[in-house]
This record gives structure tokens, C-alpha cells and sequence, in this order.
């Protein structure tokens, strides 16, 4: 290291130093696992302030509000002082977000549009299937919301699927488009494509639009940029157009969403697309020992398309790779909560150092079975988060109808929660009326033709549910900022702890949906004591954004009591001392329909693989099972080509 090097960028290895100092132009930053992407991020970030770069000008731009934070928390440390101005970092949806808010007005939308859940598109999808009769036996509401998503994602609008159908059963889910298009209008709702779709969309349509973000943001960072799909592609592509100071980081070898729309050619042709890009490699690995990242290069190097790069162990170890053939999924599973009960009990390993990775949710059972057998605490990671609670749902539905008076799906699911005497047919005729006028539950209701013919005992309970709505949404233009106060009131208002209480039989149960209420109304209160002082939109937005925004997800990880088991995909992100990878067989992974499907699919298939491997930062032991039952017969299994491939033989 040079004698000159500043002190704040001493604790840099080289290449890390290089990408911090690269401040201008594109650059691509090919940030191995564990080779400290993110203290690259903040350090970059504060540097471009440091040269006099304004903190308002600067966008970093990840997809998960934990990255967001941290990296708003590590550049805040860095400086050492409160900046006056802050740099723009959130998701790419709550930046979309930011940016529709403001002029969403200019596609026909009001501005109080609402984000619909994926139990809100589920159910207009059900109504739009019913409506032109296909049997849902045969195109279930979720296949067809994953459909228009990737329609959506590619830019396809409802007449282009049409036009491209090659099927009858594309053909009637392009149909099916049409109409779900315009369920979601009608009710001022966009989905989580839409903010990026009419993001793009209002780009293309107003230079001014365009370009008043562009002067916004002169700087932009991407973390995670091989996950990016189509529609955010072009977003930062059109944001960074006029100046080219686009910084992207990720690790092509850590792709493993392409079901989700994620883009590996993003990152592959970034060099195509700037051809006077900056390419800096970090491939120190400060994570795994070496016998584990000898295993993860002699892995991924099978892949043919990527970049090639090679980790580098920063810390030695004697303990190999271990893979264990087992007599079938039970002997497997024993074998494994064996072992790990002999590392917590006799070595004194924590749990929480511990995890189980498998690659299907099916995986779990015995091990979870085994586990309790041995009085072991774990977790299971992706089970339900905080705010699919139903108690969550609710209270964020009242908030929605009150906020977004076209959200018929927010109040048809509170106009009788608690129940108001509102009847199933009494709504339906009134939904029926709105579909098909083509406008929202109210003006529907409203309409003579509706509202005359309803008895005067039920229009009695809807107006009276309509006025403490119009009241309730009164009473937030006066006051938009207390929020914890507006949600217990509201609690208090429709009876909610009562209605709790008639749900549920036990006292125990009773109390627990109770705390879920209180941690809601306490963690806006955390909310609202937040220096920008935000609104009630500003957290109705941020929860639509994120459900698990307040949810003890990320404490669970951190959780040091608790054994981990998660699939792999959930695994990415996060390290333990000691992993076990098991089911490594052809048909779990790689997955039978990768197996069955293209190179490219094995390919994503061995990153996911990668990614398990490079999540061991002391141990990794792999399992296989010589057979495993299937339909309750065991049937012999065949280990993975992936363990020949770490073998190398």
C-alpha cells in the first residue's frame, strides 16, 4: 500500500481501493461472494461526496429495504457527520414509487393510486376468469397473475400478447389481460411491474419527466445488478443516458432469478452497452476458508457464460469439504441432526451457527421431525412473514380504503370486518354495477339505479360506512402525520380487539392476535419518530412496497438460538459457520425441470449451487441419499453431477 493512500481508504485491498477511487463513468464491479460489495458501495458513495458531489445527486439503488438501510447506516458512519442533503437509496420499486407520486397524473392515474398485494391481483384474477368463463380447474388465478408478470416484465402490452399468442390457453390469457387491465384502472390500483412499466413508461413520453430526473441524479450506483430484469434495466438505462456515470455491482455467478424475470444478460453485455466501461474484479474472499472456495471455483467454472474470476481464501483451514452418501432421506436426515446435536452440545456451537440448505420446500419435514425428536430449536426461513397476518391485512386495508377511495379490493375485504350486516348479494349487485359501468364500489353505489333499489336497512349500514371512511380521511388532511395515534383510534373505532376476541377460543390465542395489533401500532410509532417525519401514505407505500418491512425476518436470521433451515434461494445474502447442503441428487438439484430443460437452465441450476456452497464460512458438508420415496415407494437416486464437478473428477 502506498505511503500516500488516505486513511480512510487504508483498510481497502487494492482492488477494492480502485473501484471506490473510480468516480467517473461506467463501471462495472464484479463483486465476488463474500469480497465486501457493500463497504465498496458506501465507500464509494461517501468518496463522491467527499469530491464535492452532492448527496441529492446521488442514486444507489438496491432491491430489498434491509440493503437500503444498511447502506444508508455504513455511508451516515463513514462521513461522521449529518448531512444536510442525503443520497437517494431505496429499492428500485420505492424509487419508481417516488416517481410516480409525483406525476403518475400524466397516464390517467390519480395520484392516490394504491399498490395491490399478490392476494389482490389472485382475486381480480379470479373475478376476470370467472367473468369470461374458463374453468379455474384448468388456469388458476395465480398461473395467469405470473403470466401477465412476465408479459408485463417483457413490455408486452394486452393487444401485442394477443398478437403473439400461440396457443387457445395464451390467447384467453391475453384476454384475460384486457380485462384485468382494466379491473385494476377502474379501482386506481398498479401492481409491483406497473411501477416500474409506467415508469418507463412516463420516460418515453415526457422529455421534461425524463430529464428532470436525470439533472436529479447525476451519479447512480445498482447493487445486485445481475438481478436486475427488463423493465429496470431500462429505467437506469434511460436515468443514466446523458452523463454515463453509472456504477454497477454484482456477480454474474450469483444469478439465480431468472424465474422472476432476472436478466443474467444485463450483466454479461454491460461492456456491449459502455464500451468505454471501467471492469474491476473483486475476488478477495474474506467469507469462506479455502477448501470451501476451492470447491465453489471448481464448480462454477463449468459455467460457460460468464466472467471469469477466481475467489481467493483470506483465511487458512484444515477442514475439508466433506460429502456424505446416506442410506435413504431418513438415514440422511438422522445423520445430519446427529451431527449437529454433537456441535452444539459437546462443542458448544451456537444453534444459529448451524444451517440446513435444500433446494425444495417438500426437503424440510424429516429434518424438522428429527430436530424436535432431539429437543433442538430451529426456524424455518420464508415461513409466513409478520404482515400476512390477517390482523396486518386488515388494519392495512382500512388504511387503503380510506386513503384511496377507488380501492374496491381494500374495502370489500373490511366492509363487513367487523361484521356490519352488509350482505353477500347486496355487495355483489353493487360490484356487478361497477364492472360494468367501469367504475369504483362508491360511484357505483351512488348510481339511483343501484342505490334506490337497496332496502333502507341496508343502505343504512354502508352509509354509515361510508361516512366514518369520508370522516376518517377528513380527519388525515387536518392531521397527515400522526399516524400511530390515527391507527389506535381507528382500532379503538370499529371494535377490533372485540371482533379478535369473538374470533378466537382460547385466551392464549387470543392474546397472541392481540400483541400482533400492538407490534403493528408500536413499529409505526418507531415509524413516525423517523427525522423526515413521515405520513401515513408515506408507510401505507412503504409496507405495499415491502411486507415484511417491520417484521422480525431479519432478526430471525441474526437469531443465534435457532438452527436454520432454507432453501437456497432464501440463503442468498447470508452466512454461518457451519452448512449443511443436502439432497444433493439429480432432480433436486439440479431440479428435475432444469434436468429436463436447457444448458442455460443447468447453468442457473450450478450458481444456485454456488451460492449454497459459498454461504459456509468454517464447514460445508454435502449430503446425498442413495434412494429416496416417491409416492411411498423408495426409488434409487442418482447424486448430483454438481459433486463430481467439486471433485473434479
Amino acid at each position: 500500500m502506498s505511503q500516500t493512500t488516505p486513511q480512510h481508504l487504508a483498510r481497502l485491498n487494492e482492488a477494492q481501493r480502485q473501484a471506490v477511487t473510480t468516480l467517473s463513468g461506467p463501471l462495472l464491479i464484479l463483486a465476488g461472494a463474500g469480497t465486501g460489495k457493500t463497504r465498496v458501495i458506501t465507500q464509494r458513495t461517501a468518496e463522491l461526496i467527499r469530491h464535492r458531489t452532492s448527496p441529492d445527486n446521488i442514486l444507489c439503488v438496491t432491491f430489498t429495504n434491509k440493503a437500503a438501510r444498511e447502506m444508508q447506516q455504513r455511508t451516515s458512519a463513514i462521513l461522521g457527520k449529518r448531512l444536510e442533503k442525503k443520497p437517494w437509496i431505496s429499492t428500485f420499486h420505492a424509487l419508481c414509487m417516488n416517481i410516480l407520486r409525483a406525476d403518475i397524473k400524466l397516464l390517467g392515474y390519480p395520484t392516490s393510486f394504491s399498490i395491490a398485494d399478490r392476494g389482490d391481483q389472485e382475486s381480480i384474477a379470479r373475478d376476470v376468469l370467472r367473468e369470461i368463463k374458463i374453468d379455474q380447474a384448468s388456469f388458476k388465478p395465480g398461473d395467469l397473475v405470473n403470466q401477465i408478470s412476465k408479459w408485463k416484465t417483457a413490455g408486452f402490452t394486452a393487444d401485442r400478447a394477443g398478437e403473439t399468442a400461440a396457443s387457445d390457453h395464451e390467447y384467453l390469457a391475453a384476454l384475460a389481460y384486457k380485462k384485468y387491465l382494466k379491473r385494476f384502472r377502474a379501482a386506481a390500483l398498479i401492481d409491483f411491474d406497473d411501477l416500474l412499466l409506467f415508469t418507463g413508461q412516463l420516460f418515453r413520453d415526457s422529455e421534461e419527466i425524463l430529464k428532470k430526473h436525470q439533472d436529479r441524479f447525476t451519479h447512480i450506483q445498482v447493487d445486485e445488478y445481475q438481478d436486475t430484469n427488463n423493465l429496470q434495466f431500462h429505467v437506469i438505462s434511460s436515468l443514466a443516458k446523458p452523463h454515463q456515470n453509472l456504477c454497477v455491482v454484482g456477480d454474474d455467478d450469483q444469478s439465480i432469478y431468472a424465474w422472476r424475470g432476472a436478466d443474467i444478460k444485463h450483466i454479461l453485455s454491460f461492456q456491449k452497452h459502455y464500451p468505454n466501461a471501467t471492469v474491476i474484479r473483486l475476488e478477495d474472499n474474506y467469507r469462506c476458508t479455502s477448501p470451501i472456495l476451492e470447491a465453489a471455483n471448481k464448480l462454477v467454472k463449468n459455467n460457460r457464460h460468464r466472467h471469469p474470476k477466481t475467489l481467493r481464501a483470506n483465511k487458512e483451514s484444515s477442514l475439508p469439504v466433506r460429502i456424505l452418501d446416506l442410506d435413504d432421506e431418513v438415514a440422511e436426515s438422522e445423520r445430519v441432526v446427529m451431527e449437529i446435536t454433537f456441535l452444539i452440545k459437546q462443542k458448544g456451537l451456537q444453534p444459529g451457527d448451524i444451517a440446513i440448505l435444500f433446494r425444495t420446500n417438500e426437503q424440510p419435514r424429516l429434518f424438522e421431525a428429527e430436530l424436535r425428536r432431539k429437543e433442538i430449536p430451529y426456524d424455518i426461513i420464508g415461513s409466513q412473514s409478520f404482515y400476512e397476518h390477517r390482523e396486518i391485512k386488515d388494519l392495512l386495508a382500512y388504511l387503503k380504503a380510506i386513503l384511496s377511495p377507488k380501492d374496491d379490493r381494500a374495502l370489500l375485504r373490511i366492509i363487513n370486518t367487523p361484521a356490519r350486516g352488509i350482505g353477500e348479494t347486496t355487495l355483489e349487485k353493487i360490484m356487478e354495477h361497477a364492472v360494468k359501468k367501469d367504475v369504483s364500489f362508491w360511484e357505483a353505489y351512488q348510481d339511483p339505479a343501484i342505490k334506490n333499489q337497496l332496502p333502507e336497512k341496508t343502505r343504512g349500514p354502508i352509509d354509515q360506512f361510508k361516512d366514518f371512511l369520508d370522516q376518517s380521511r377528513y380527519g388525515l388532511k387536518k392531521d397527515p402525520s400522526s399516524c400511530a395515534n390515527f391507527v389506535t383510534n381507528l382500532v379503538d373505532h370499529i371494535g377490533y380487539r372485540p371482533f379478535i376476541e369473538k374470533q378466537f377460543k382460547t385466551p392464549e390465542q387470543i392474546q397472541s392476535r392481540q400483541n400482533i395489533v400492538d407490534t403493528f401500532i408500536e413499529s409505526i410509532r418507531e415509524y413516525q419518530a423517523r427525522p423526515e417525519k413521515p405520513t401515513l401514505r408515506n408507510l401505507v407505500d412503504e409496507l405495499s412496497l415491502s411486507g415484511d418491512q417491520f417484521s422480525s425476518k431479519d432478526e430471525e436470521h441474526q437469531d443465534n438460538t435457532k438452527v436454520k433451515l432454507m432453501t437456497f434461494h432464501s440463503a442468498k445474502g447470508l452466512e454461518f459457520p457451519y452448512v449443511y447442503m443436502v439432497g444433493m441428487e439429480e432432480g433436486l438439484l439440479p431440479h428435475k425441470r432444469s434436468v429436463e430443460a436447457t444448458d442455460e437452465d443447468i447453468a442457473e441450476e450450478r450458481r444456485l449451487c454456488y451460492v449454497g456452497i459459498t454461504r459456509a464460512q468454517e464447514q460445508l458438508t454435502l449430503t446425498f441419499a442413495k434412494s429416496r420415496k416417491k409416492w411411498g415407494k423408495p426409488r434409487k437416486s442418482v447424486p448430483s453431477r454438481f459433486l463430481y464437478e467439486i471433485r473434479d473428477k
